[in-house]
């Protein structure tokens, strides 16, 4: 497979992405309701979505919480212009930028979520973001993660080495994201988030390989 840089991959495949979304993942009709069903509820809750794509997600929390103020961030100006579109009537904010590089701030979202986009990264690059999201959240503050996990260490370990040998083999940047799944087995997500400093860290829900976490602050 030709590896393709995360943004430039997302801007090709706007048309259909969302019917692709919610039919090609096993379970996705029931994790992006889910998902926003965890947010607070609260009129002005302050929530920040990393990697909103579309707004899926925010489709079913904008029907539970119209009165919600949302941060989104994602890589692809064409998604954050679909989605704009979709939420012209709400208070909500669009980032073009990558999640790892926006100062988040400290100590003023009530919650933060990300679905199915931070399947891509290593550990030590989670670490950080977590350690970011974490100081962005209230004292109650908490990150709902819906994602797909790798089913064992050795698939995570898999995933890893096949990447690094496909930026081998096609001569590309190694220190640039490229589109390919490298999961973490959900043990090891949930290490990480602890070393990040979350605090009671939950597993809500699971469809086959795609879990939705809840971290506390």
């Amino acid at each position: 497979m030709k590896l393709e840089r995360m943004s430039d991959f997302f801007a090709g495949r706007l048309d259909g992405y969302d019917e692709h979304m919610l039919s090609a993942i096993e379970g996705a009709r029931e994790f992006y309701p889910y998902t926003a069903a965890l947010l607070p509820m609260e009129q002005g809750a302050k929530v920040l979505d990393l990697g909103c794509g579309t707004g899926l997600e925010l489709e079913y929390y904008f029907a539970l919480n119209s009165a919600a103020s949302v941060v989104g961030i994602d890589l692809s100006a064409k998604m954050l212009s679909a989605l704009r579109e979709k939420f012209e009537d709400r208070k909500i904010e669009l980032i073009n930028a990558s999640y790892f590089d926006v100062p988040l701030g400290e100590n003023y979202y009530d919650a933060a979520l990300s679905v199915e986009s931070l399947h891509h990264f290593t550990a030590a690059e989670k670490l950080k973001l977590y350690e970011k999201i974490r100081a962005s959240l209230t004292q109650n503050g908490y990150f709902v993660l819906t994602d797909y996990f790798a089913e064992s260490e050795a698939a995570e370990r898999f995933y890893f080495s096949e990447l690094e040998r496909l930026i081998n083999e096609q001569q590309l940047e190694k220190n640039e994201h490229y589109h390919y799944d490298t999961p973490l087995t959900a043990e090891h997500e949930i290490e990480v988030l602890k070393k990040a400093g979350f605090s009671d860290i939950q597993t809500m829900k699971k469809w086959e390989n795609t879990y939705t976490l809840l971290a506390r602050r």
